[in-house]
């Protein structure tokens, strides 16, 4: 009978290594370069790079600066729309890297964000959120345009790295929480340009 019971444990510990094991494996063989989201809407694609693709050059629909610590501008996120998708560029500055993304996006009704009982958001109920690997410095979002109104508001987090590690939101208006935290109105229009019916703006 002990025998039977140590082998039993013995066959359990193995297959839970075994799991272990695989869940790493396919752990590292996913990356961000086309990864689908996997926390609300499965047809939001996140990429990431160490060389962001406008180096600043870029003239985007809307661009604001991304502050980290309160005191420190770590970078900017941009909106743009390119063809049927909303596109939402997180780019740090030269001296930060970005270490985790959160996003969310509503149609800015009082109770659009999701948030505690004191008005703070939490983060960790946004739609969208992805973690990067070491030195990325540009993170971008692709969200169907239908799931997005014409006057939206959006709450831009991340974590970043420079001197020190420190939490970062896009610019905007101030929660009514206790906390610094803060989301952007935006409107679709600013991504119209001349000669283009269907709006739009390159990334």
């Amino acid at each position: 009978m002990k025998n039977l019971l140590l082998s039993l444990c013995l066959v359990s510990i193995f297959l839970s290594c075994n799991v272990e094991s695989i869940k790493e494996a396919q752990s590292e063989q996913l990356t961000l370069q086309e990864k689908k989201s996997n926390v609300k809407n499965i047809n939001v694609v996140i990429s990431e790079s160490t060389n962001p693709t406008s180096n600043g050059t870029v003239e985007h629909c809307k661009t604001i600066n991304l502050v980290a610590g309160q005191n420190h501008i770590a970078g900017t996120v941009s909106i743009d729309v390119d063809g049927d998708n909303l596109v939402v560029t997180y780019t740090s500055n030269s001296d930060w890297t970005i270490n985790a993304t959160h996003l969310h996006i509503t149609n800015c009704e009082v109770d659009g964000f999701p948030t505690t009982k004191s008005n703070n958001p939490k983060i960790g109920n946004f739609e969208y959120a992805s973690t990067h690997a070491d030195n990325i410095t540009e993170v971008i979002y692709l969200i169907n345009l239908s799931d997005v109104t014409e006057q939206f508001c959006f709450a831009a987090h991340a974590e970043v790295s420079g001197s020190s590690e420190e939490t970062a939101w896009a610019e905007g208006e101030s929660f009514t929480g206790n906390s610094w935290a803060m989301f952007v109105e935006a409107n679709l229009e600013d991504c119209e340009t001349d000669g283009d019916e269907d709006g739009g703006g390159a990334y």
